[in-house]
Parts: structure tokens; sequence; C-alpha cells
């Protein structure tokens, strides 16, 4: 099972740490990872296997949402299958 995350906010130290702390401590493995930073706004996206967290989908999408809060950004997760139908032209 595959995730996609994204975290956009005002950049400051520590954002990709604490997101990658986060996934490790749960099991989950990044597979790729995007991230920029314009005029100051911090922007990353990745994939992220999740076949090897404990957790329910739902509560890890609910922890990051916590973190993003903590530390000042927006967190999203939306399941692989989701984010595909979504943006499918």
């Amino acid at each position: 099972m595959k995730g996609i995350i994204t975290v956009i906010g005002k950049d400051r130290v520590g954002i990709i740490a604490k997101v990658c702390v986060y996934l490790s401590d749960n099991g989950a493995n990044i597979l790729d990872i995007s991230q920029t930073i314009v005029g100051g706004y911090f922007n990353m996206m990745m994939i992220a296997d999740l076949s090897g967290a404990e957790k329910k989908f739902e509560e890890l999408a609910a922890e990051l949402e916590i973190l993003g809060n903590e530390i000042g950004v927006v967190i999203k997760l939306q399941h692989e299958d989701i984010f595909n139908v979504m943006h499918r032209i």
C-alpha cells in the first residue's frame, strides 16, 4: 500500500527531518521525494510504502496532520489509488 504525502507551509528548519522521523518510527518507507522552496514557502511531495506500518491508514493521516500543526505546515496523506483517480486526465 502506497501513500502520497504533501507538505506545504512557510519554510523553516527541520520540516523534512520531522516528517521522515515520524514515517520511520511508524514503519513507512520513503520511495520517492521531491521538495522545493519558492518565495520562502516549502512544498514537498513524497511517495511512501505504508505496507510495513502497524497503524491504520486513517490513524497515520490524522497523526501527520497533528504533526503538521505542531511544526506550522499542512500535511496531507492520501491513498495512492485515490490520488491517481483524482488526478487522472
